[in-house]
């Protein structure tokens, strides 16, 4: 027998919502749900705070749906439960958002307007949107106690903050380091590795990419790879993706158990006739083989196919040691002794030349290997990503153009003189052709790292900073996944799981005024 269920033809269903919405407020339903069972076993919620300076939009609304969920489940298996609504009124999308009604940038804090006075427009900023806020909470029927909020700026919340600073300080977990670190200069302000790993940081782009010549004076190649004289100037050969930091460079890294090869054929750029030194498993990306057959004395300037004689070949440990001249001698280490090659326990032969230039100030293995081996440092890029006044021929130049604004970049192609605008990349590598220290140049496709908040690329750049030494935890944290019932089941084995397997230290420092 068939049961029959009445049939509603044109439901009002915005007019319903208002009913049941007023019927909630006329009773203080949501009020009783947690007063009705004092003294019940507690279930507590604490919400991820929104930012009340941006709209609301469809994410929040999924979001809130699935938290309230397990609140009104806790609260039908006959819990108390207690939900603090709360409003994250710091960070950096709020600085960007005054910045831009302002009309500045970051460098301007401190000259054009006082700190307080900015500081006074980012507190005027935060809660732009709580009333709309507010009416999205009530409209999607989102039980959680907004009459007594958390909210980040107030002292309250602050001193639990330093409270649990002082908490991971005594626990040995808390210290300051001089680190390389993602920085973006848009924002001003180093990123955490968790910031790095937002969705759609790593963008595919096209920087122009060299193989530098890094030429070394005497005998030191012929002696290394046992030849009575090497053919021309002699160089190791580095490639890079980012042609600014050569100005940066001073070491140059080996692996010690890669086989090198030494190499006479002529500088396409000069068409001087020169010993090259790379990686033996790298020989064929740079020389054809059937270029091997051809006769260095038919050879003349303008010729596409270039002749190439292997001369010797050793071991990476046998070039330790060995002195380059600086490549772009702009300035001059102050500390340590440059100049030099090094062993580098991360160079590999799948791509490049199996030599790595060594920056320490803006790599983090650069860094490490530098200070194992005592080697000096060059930090010729300022905090906003220009060159400093040592750098003469780029002098206030950004290393990289999407920090121009158009107007900017169109001024800067005029300084320049031609019909378009020319980055910093393609301008060092357009030097190193004319003083014969390019041996190859071309465009490289490749994933960088880019700001998630400004959308412009990120440097990795020497800071002071404070970190929270969350590897020390690393064990624990991961045997504590294991007890999680992650729906589903990948994410906790996969996204976090792996986060947590590459887990760094917590960089807690920012470079803001508001914080």
């Amino acid at each position: 027998m068939s049961t029959n269920y009445p049939e509603y033809r044109n439901l009002d269903l915005p007019g319903i919502a208002r009913e049941v919405l007023e019927t909630w407020e006329r009773e203080q339903t949501f009020e009783q749900s947690v007063s009705s069972r004092e003294g019940r076993p507690a279930f507590t919620f604490y919400e991820g705070p929104p930012s009340a300076n941006g709209l609301p939009g469809i994410h929040h609304v999924m979001a809130r749906a699935i938290k309230d969920i397990f609140c009104r489940y806790r609260t039908l298996k006959g819990f108390q439960v207690k939900r603090k609504g709360g409003w994250d009124t710091h960070g950096l999308p709020i600085e960007l958002s005054v910045e831009k009604t302002l009309g500045i940038r970051k460098d301007d804090i401190g000259k054009t307007i006082s700190i307080e006075d900015y500081n006074k427009a980012c507190r005027r900023e935060v809660m732009k949107y709580k009333d709309v806020w507010d009416d999205l909470t009530r409209k999607m029927g989102y039980w959680v106690d907004l009459e007594h909020p958390y909210i980040t700026f107030e002292n309250e919340y602050i001193e639990t903050c330093w409270y649990l600073l002082s908490q991971f300080y005594k626990k040995g977990l808390l210290y300051k380091g001089y680190t390389i670190q993602p920085y973006s200069p848009a924002a001003g302000t180093g990123l955490s590795s968790h910031e790095l790993n937002q969705p759609g940081t790593y963008k595919n782009v096209k920087d122009t990419s060299a193989v530098a010549m890094f030429h070394v004076p005497g005998d030191a190649i012929a002696k290394a790879f046992g030849l009575s004289a090497a053919e021309g100037k002699t160089a190791f050969l580095a490639w890079t993706t980012t042609p600014w930091t050569l100005p940066s460079n001073t070491a140059l890294a080996v692996g010690a158990k890669i086989v090198y090869v030494a190499v006479a054929t002529y500088n396409q750029y000069t068409h001087e006739k020169v010993t090259v030194v790379l990686a033996k498993d790298l020989l064929g990306k740079y020389f054809p083989e059937k270029n091997a057959e051809l006769s260095f004395d038919d050879y003349k300037s303008g010729d596409k196919a270039i002749p190439f004689r292997v001369l010797g070949e050793t071991n990476g440990k046998s070039l330790d040691g060995i002195r380059y001249e600086q490549l772009l001698p702009y300035a001059q280490p102050t500390d340590g002794d440059a100049f030099r090659v090094v062993l580098g326990d991360f160079v590999t032969t799948e791509d490049g030349t199996g030599i790595v230039h060594i920056a320490p100030s803006f790599g983090a293995d650069d860094f490490r290997v530098a200070k194992q081996n005592g080697v000096g440092s060059l930090t010729l890029v300022d905090k906003q990503g220009r060159f400093i006044a040592e750098v003469t021929d780029f002098a206030g130049e950004y290393v990289k153009e999407q920090y121009y604004t158009e107007e900017e970049k169109e001024a800067e192609r005029k300084k320049q003189g031609g019909e378009k605008y020319l980055s910093v990349d393609d301008r060092i590598v357009i030097k190193l052709k004319k003083e014969g220290k390019a041996f190859k140049s071309e465009r490289y496709e490749h994933n960088y790292p880019h700001c998630w908040r400004t959308d412009k690329p990120v440097l990795y750049y020497p800071l002071d900073s404070w970190f929270i030494r969350t590897t020390a935890l690393k064990d624990r944290m991961a045997e504590l996944n294991t007890t999680i019932n992650w729906k589903p089941e990948s994410t906790g084995t996969g996204r976090f799981g792996n986060w947590l397997e590459n887990l760094v230290d917590w960089n807690l420092s920012r470079s803001r005024y508001w914080g």
